[in-house]
């Protein structure tokens, strides 16, 4: 499951870079459409929850190992 969520996060920081790009591309246009400016904060979202995880596993392990 921990390669899994590692895998997923590279993912989405990939999709977060692709889509802050689509969003600075659409907003330097003459009429920019600002709804467009909210795509980046679902894979935002998702990089902050796994990589919460992420963060947590060493202390996870070292509270396991002390038992």
């Amino acid at each position: 499951m921990n390669a899994w969520i590692r895998r997923s996060h590279r993912w989405f920081a990939v999709a977060f870079t692709v889509t802050v790009l689509v969003t600075v591309v659409a907003l330097a246009q003459e009429d920019p459409v600002v709804w467009i400016s909210y795509l980046p904060l679902l894979p935002l979202a998702l990089l902050f929850f796994s990589g919460l995880y992420l963060f947590a596993l060493p202390y996870r392990a070292r509270r396991r190992a002390a038992r």
